[in-house]
């Protein structure tokens, strides 16, 4: 199977390294020619434009930020459906609007194309290790089609249901990390107003109830005021606004994720956009 990735900023890049070594033959695009470079010198063929990319390719893989970014690099000028054929996979793996990307699987449809909405949980060290978990939402059938190729980057695959399935459930994986994110943070505040070393308190919480792959992570960079990116806050905030988007169609109210929007919303009003999301315990210590 020829697979084109599009996208290869810190998980496209290397996801289409793991396909690589699986053996596929990988074509790809990226705005900035140097993301391309180390994958090109490894074998991949490089094309300038989506549209080149889908016309050489069985399946077309897109690893961008936003909604409109999948948008652009599939149905923008030069956009990957001006080169798909039919019988193409186009399996995006980025997190965006369950209601985006119902819509544009529909699109992709009318050219007998199909399409699984499949983000993913892991990070960058996921993705370099090929141990990102996936939750898919499209047709059956295509999930089978790429499960070579979802096995190649990923380590947990898990089939959500119909198209928009695997973006409600990126949805409920965010809201659970950024809910526990506010946690974790109104608990070092707390702790820090009483006096309590945030180091002891990180050491406590690690043998309690609360010990967890996210305070593992997270709760290091917590009490050592440590706010270098590693997810960068923005990204979370544009995943709360997703998650508030599709409660809002769903007709039902989720407080903690309101809660925690707010927080994000105020780290980016703040200039923190960049900062990694641990900064949010800035935000509440100062409210």
């Amino acid at each position: 199977m020829r697979v084109g990735v599009i996208g290869l900023g810190v998980m496209g890049r290397p996801m289409a390294a793991n396909l690589m070594r699986a053996g596929f033959p990988v074509a790809v695009y990226a705005r900035r020619a140097a993301s391309a470079a180390s994958l090109v010198a490894d074998g991949a063929t490089a094309c300038d434009s989506p549209a080149a990319l889908a016309a050489r390719c069985d399946a077309v893989i897109t690893m961008v930020t936003a909604d409109a970014d999948v948008e652009q690099v599939l149905f923008g000028p030069g956009g990957a459906a001006e080169g798909l054929a039919p019988g193409t996979l186009v399996i995006d793996h980025s997190t965006i609007s369950p209601s985006t990307a119902r819509a544009c699987a529909a699109r992709l449809a009318r050219q007998s194309v199909q399409m699984l909405d499949a983000p993913v949980s892991g990070g960058e060290a996921g993705a370099i290790a090929g141990s990102l978990s996936i939750m898919a939402g499209g047709d059956a059938d295509a999930f089978e089609r790429a499960r070579p190729l979802l096995q190649s980057v990923g380590r947990t695959l898990v089939y959500v249901g119909d198209s928009g399935a695997g973006q409600v459930a990126k949805a409920a994986n965010q809201l659970a990390i950024c809910v526990t994110l506010q946690g974790m943070a109104e608990a070092f505040c707390l702790a820090g107003a009483h006096g309590i070393d945030p180091q002891v308190l990180l050491e406590s919480l690690r043998g309690g109830a609360t010990a967890s792959r996210m305070l593992e992570v997270m709760g290091p960079k917590m009490a050592s005021g440590d706010t270098r990116a590693g997810v960068e806050s923005r990204l979370h905030w544009k995943d709360l606004r997703i998650v508030l988007d599709a409660a809002r169609r769903a007709g039902i109210a989720l407080p903690g994720a309101a809660i925690a929007t707010q927080t994000f919303s105020a780290l980016q009003k703040a200039g923190g956009e960049r900062l990694d999301s641990s900064a949010i315990l800035g935000i509440v210590r100062r409210d």
